[in-house]
């Protein structure tokens, strides 16, 4: 009988690869356990990839940096941000970062999809990821990741980014298109960090995320088979204790570090753990 293939994102590969226990919070244990509070520079995020996302779904007269200004305006939370001081200027320097990027783009360039799903199989998954956008590229397609962190993206990220790899695979079996090539855009700093996949570099991605699942999967039959919990996912302590998200349920994690404010991500705003 064919082996049942294990379903998986990059998201939940990453999840198990950094912490089990968070993996099991995650994905396995029901009712999930409460969540810390939201994130800044995950607001920042979402709503920069909202307004893009959006920017494109406009006619091609409208798609002005005018445009991405307002739709960023739109989606704009507060949530994470220290006062409504904090949460404007970084509205504010958001809406710069857009406006600069997409005064860049040409509006007639009609991606081949944005948000889009795809999904590839291995001998041991079914893989599935979200990619913000997909670029025609001569005879090709290109997977283009938005980035708004601090910190300008690398070849080195771009090459080693395991969701990246799995979206080119996605984008062969779902398009059925030429596709290598990955892309990182870090709106903040205007660059670009590009790898281009090689056949070995994908099965190299592939062999990690499949021992990953392969660890997933052992530790998964152990709970079911009566091993201590703590056990089968043991937690994986160290500084990302603050701010994971399920320290408020995690008495090892709040042990190993304090936890961190929820706008001392951004840049240039810093504040001591607490």
């Amino acid at each position: 009988m064919p082996r049942r293939l294990f379903s998986a994102t990059p998201s939940k590969l990453a999840t198990f690869a950094d912490c089990p226990r968070r993996y099991r919070f995650a994905y396995l244990t029901r009712p999930t356990p409460p969540k810390g509070p939201p994130w800044a520079h995950n607001t920042v995020g979402s709503a920069v990839h909202a307004a893009l996302r959006s920017w494109w779904e406009l006619s091609r007269e409208k798609r002005t940096p005018a445009a991405a200004r307002q739709l960023l305006y739109g989606v704009w939370s507060r949530t994470g941000f220290r006062d409504d001081d904090q949460a404007d200027r970084w509205r504010s320097r958001a809406a710069s970062w857009l406006t600069d990027y997409v005064t860049d783009l040409d509006p007639d360039d009609e991606p081949v999809g944005t948000e889009r799903t795809v999904g590839a199989t291995t001998g041991r998954l079914a893989l599935s990821g979200r990619i913000d956008r997909i670029d025609q590229r001569g005879d090709e397609l290109v997977v283009v990741d938005y980035k708004t962190g601090r910190v300008p993206s690398t070849e080195d990220e771009a090459r080693g980014s395991p969701a990246l790899a799995i979206y080119v695979l996605g984008v062969r079996r779902t398009l059925r298109r030429a596709c290598s090539r990955v892309e990182l855009h870090h709106l903040p700093s205007g660059t670009v960090a590009s790898f281009e996949h090689t056949e070995r570099s994908l099965a190299n991605h592939v062999r990690r995320a499949e021992d990953i699942a392969a660890d997933i999967e052992t530790a998964t039959a152990a709970l079911d088979a009566g091993a201590d919990v703590d056990e089968a996912f043991p937690p994986v302590t160290g500084q990302q204790c603050s701010w994971c998200d399920f320290r408020p349920s995690c008495p090892a994690g709040q042990a190993a570090v304090p936890a961190r404010e929820t706008w001392s991500f951004l840049a240039e705003e810093t504040a001591p753990a607490g």
